[in-house]
């Protein structure tokens, strides 16, 4: 499996499955809201959040079908706070292409994001599991906290890797963590099965975030749909930045990396790109998110063997592999 094409191959039907449940559930009697969603379900996306949804439930056994609705809730948070980032961010593209708020206003995308939201505990409470409700609960206001710690991280130099993590694992490796432990327990897996699976997502997650910092300074524009530097433009201090500061000899190349997240903005992005790697800054990353794949990986050793685990397993090493 070493293509996530083959991962999804695994659970094919169920991803069609998937499909179908977020166009029908995304329908609206306003029409505002119809537009805006088909905007975005029409911009694609790796459908990874979903993927672990359906892998883990896989593994654990399950044979039923409430893991397609937790899949397309799951989407449904993921795709809310897409919505609402790029109104905060002033986004103006994503996956290539240009963002609802620049097509519909902020607005529209705010409004339509609490509908998606609420949309997911519509189809959370319809499982009928007190658990995954709690689990869910907790979940979106983690990621909501995450949201405004970003936003005080933000143009801040003296941000730490510290502050930094406390970001993404709740930004992103929250949601990873939150699908993949429902899973088990919709799944009826056991209490170490259930907590073995949270740990996966949660390392996943942070793993995949960690690249996705790595490629905001590397990545080709043209592949993924994300312009060199955006990060550095929004004057967010992610880790490869916070490292290349905290290594750097020079005084002035310092204080030139400070001011530019301070003040966002792309002024002197190429000397900065040069220092990030002169640094090591981007191995350091790559070598955190490596220890954190082969923490989920790890986790996985309280699973039976199956393809499906081997599918979990698969989607660890692409976390950590992959250009876009």
């Amino acid at each position: 499996m070493n293509t996530l094409a083959t991962v999804k191959d695994l659970v094919r039907q169920d991803l069609v499955a998937v499909d179908a449940v977020i166009r029908a559930s995304m329908k609206s009697s306003v029409a505002l809201v119809d537009q805006v969603a088909e905007h975005i379900i029409s911009g694609g996306g790796k459908r990874l959040r979903p993927l672990i949804v359906l892998l883990a439930a896989r593994a654990c056994s399950y044979r039923g079908s409430s893991h397609i609705d937790a899949a397309a809730f799951i989407e449904f948070i993921h795709t809310a706070t897409l919505l609402h980032d790029d109104v905060v961010d002033g986004s103006s593209r994503r996956r290539g292409r240009p963002t609802a708020n620049s097509v519909y206003g902020n607005q529209a995308s705010v409004l339509v994001g609490d509908f998606v939201y609420s949309r997911a505990f519509q189809m959370m409470a319809a499982i009928g599991s007190q658990r995954v409700m709690e689990i869910m609960a907790e979940a979106t206001n983690v990621i909501a906290e995450g949201e405004v710690l970003q936003l005080m991280n933000s143009g801040d130099p003296d941000t730490t890797q510290q502050r930094y993590l406390e970001v993404i694992y709740r930004k992103t490796a929250k949601l990873f963590e939150s699908g993949a432990e429902v899973a088990a327990v919709i799944a009826g897996a056991s209490p170490s099965q259930q907590r073995a699976l949270a740990d996966y997502g949660r390392h996943l997650g942070t793993a995949y975030q960690l690249i996705d910092d790595v490629l905001d300074y590397q990545a080709n524009p043209a592949e993924r749909g994300k312009n060199l530097g955006d990060d550095l433009a929004e004057g967010k201090p992610t880790l490869p930045l916070i490292q290349a500061l905290r290594k750097s000899a020079d005084a002035d190349t310092r204080a030139m990396i400070r001011k530019a997240i301070e003040n966002g903005g792309l002024e002197h992005l190429e000397r900065i790109v040069t220092e990030i790697e002169s640094t090591g800054a981007l191995e350091y990353t790559r070598t955190h998110a490596q220890d954190e794949a082969d923490r989920a990986l790890t986790a996985l050793h309280a699973l039976p063997e199956s393809p499906h685990k081997q599918g979990l397993a698969a989607l660890a090493r692409f976390a950590v592999e992959r250009s876009t």
